[in-house]
């Protein structure tokens, strides 16, 4: 690793966002399913938090911030990466000095940025349609941490996960996973209402303590008393994405560069000639 590796992979991911706010299908990936949960978010806004006067929809929004930065760093991540293989962009990264941790910068810098204007495609409409999100002092405080942390803690797992199919067309076996851990981790309805075995599973992946850390942030001290042990666990949310980012960044060196060895340009027309035989049939 080198400043100009570094420099490098920035430049590479800056082109890269430009790209993508420049295309209009790349932007409708993010613009879409901001829409799809804002609408989710109208027609709940007349809905109560049980026990509560508190808007369901303005305690679900910021739990849709949660849930968006884990997409980003597990679904996203992992996509571009099965993508740049199968086109052989890997390949020419792999070929080039330090071209490995450039290109890894690079979808770095590039998936950020997306996220962010997805956040605020979703944030500012969100506030015109449901009452009662604020930001204190703390929660500034808490948004400064658990940003860095949520990527760390989600876009090394990622690539791990992008590391193992070499298919774009395979991504249903990441996301059907996933989309179960969003069902289940609180992000639409609290999680109180879920059987206990099953709120376990839930507080052992990130995405849980995604959500909750954003509602930690948006949301009144009062609404911590919905929660599992009716606060809003800053120790623990902590202590379970810094497990994850441990996890992680042990996991996906080793992996990648196991990815990038086999590698080759035999591989990459192999996976084009079965791409083209899947779509002529």
């Amino acid at each position: 690793m080198t400043p100009s590796a570094f420099r490098s992979g920035l430049a590479r991911g800056g082109i890269e966002l430009r790209q993508t706010i420049t295309t209009w299908t790349d932007l409708w990936t993010y613009f879409f399913p901001a829409v799809l949960l804002l609408g989710t978010i109208f027609f709940m806004r007349d809905a109560h938090v049980p026990g509560t006067q508190f808007s369901l929809g303005a305690r679900t929004l910021p739990s849709t911030f949660g849930m968006s930065l884990a997409f980003a760093g597990l679904i996203t991540v992992a996509q571009l990466l099965i993508v740049d293989r199968e086109d052989g962009t890997l390949l020419r990264a792999k070929a080039t000095p330090n071209g490995m941790f450039g290109y890894l910068i690079g979808k770095a810098v590039q998936v950020g940025g997306m996220t962010l204007i997805g956040f605020l495609l979703q944030l500012v409409p969100g506030l015109f349609i449901v009452h009662g999100l604020h930001v204190s002092a703390t929660g500034w405080l808490t948004l400064i941490w658990l940003l860095p942390l949520a990527f760390l803690a989600t876009m090394p797992l990622g690539a791990v996960l992008g590391s193992l199919f070499d298919n774009p067309r395979n991504m249903g076996l990441v996301m059907l996973p996933v989309i179960g851990l969003v069902a289940i981790s609180g992000i639409f309805y609290p999680i109180t209402s879920m059987p206990g075995w099953l709120q376990g599973v839930a507080q052992g992946f990130p995405i849980y303590w995604l959500g909750l850390g954003m509602r930690s942030v948006f949301l009144p001290e009062s609404l911590a008393g919905v929660e599992l042990t009716h606060s809003w666990r800053h120790l623990e949310t902590f202590g379970v994405l810094a497990f994850w980012t441990v996890l992680g960044l042990t996991l996906a060196p080793v992996v990648l560069r196991r990815m990038a060895r086999r590698e080759s340009g035999s591989a990459v027309a192999a996976r084009r000639e079965r791409a083209f035989a899947t779509m002529g049939r």
